[in-house]
């Protein structure tokens, strides 16, 4: 029969990691959006705002009132229900 000193003992001990064979590149988290693949917003508001990108994930900063933003295609109909922003041409 074992002590409890035994059992301390043995939870003391660290447990072996499995790590992954070949884990992959690492992957950019804000890598940029392809040009046929975006839409562009822009606001109206009074400050700066930022969205995040329902779809995409994206995090897309108004820095101020006027700036346009290019936004990924999947996003476009969830930021365009959002006050203050419009939907506007890229050139």
């Amino acid at each position: 029969m074992a002590c409890c000193g035994q059992r301390r003992q043995q939870a003391g001990r660290p447990i072996p990691v499995r790590q992954a064979n070949n884990p992959g590149p690492a992957r950019s988290v804000s890598r940029p959006v392809a040009p046929s693949r975006t839409g562009a917003f822009q606001y109206f508001g009074k400050t700066a705002l930022t969205v995040i990108g329902p779809v995409s994930r994206r995090h897309y900063r108004f820095s101020h009132p006027g700036a346009v933003v290019e936004i990924d295609l999947r996003d476009v109909p969830s930021l365009a229900v959002v006050p203050n922003l419009r939907q506007v041409q890229t050139g």
